[in-house]
């Protein structure tokens, strides 16, 4: 039936908010990772989650949790604590921050999904303004140390050669494969 989520949520209208809606409420809180910096709320948050779901889509990162574009978890109110906040740099506006927030601090999709929006963040650079895009997963998940250790190697890799590798390398070996 249209306008039913197949993952049993109900209908997209009362699953998701309006993807122009920024719901406060719906969104995780900003961790750590974000502190100190120009948190982006309003309008502004929504320009760059817009912009987060198109590069997503085009380099397809998605959760296969749930079968969406992972940009959509910031809309679906069944999981209000996950999903993407922003923030730029305090000293560098041209440095954008993104932390991350699983639906569950064991989620084993986190290393796949952080560094797929690594990937199309930094991949897909000419199609905005921010010199770096730093992604982190939210220190809740179990393996956000690990997870956060390759998300820095990336970043510097990035930043010395200006391309993101074609191989983003092994995960950690603190970081267990996906269980199938």
């Amino acid at each position: 039936m249209p306008g039913l989520s197949p993952f049993g949520g109900g209908r997209d209208d009362t699953t998701f908010d309006e993807a122009d809606a920024f719901v406060p409420a719906h969104l995780p809180k900003p961790g750590a990772f974000l502190a100190d910096h120009e948190v982006l709320v309003g309008d502004a948050h929504v320009a760059v989650h817009r912009l987060a779901h198109d590069l997503f889509e085009d380099r397809g990162v998605y959760d296969m949790t749930f079968g969406y574009n992972l940009a959509r978890l910031d809309l679906d109110t069944r999981h209000p604590d996950a999903g993407f906040r922003y923030a730029e740099e305090a000293r560098e506006p041209q440095v954008l921050r993104a932390e991350f927030t699983p639906t569950t601090a064991f989620c084993p999709q986190t290393h796949t999904l952080t560094v797929g929006a690594f990937r199309a963040w930094n991949g897909l650079a000419d199609r905005h303004e921010y010199e770096v895009v730093r992604v982190r997963a939210a220190p809740m998940h179990q393996e956000s140390d690990a997870v956060n250790a390759q998300l820095r190697s990336l970043e510097q890799s990035y930043r010395e050669t200006g391309t993101v590798p074609d191989d983003p390398g092994e995960p950690s070996s603190d970081v267990p494969d996906a269980p199938f």
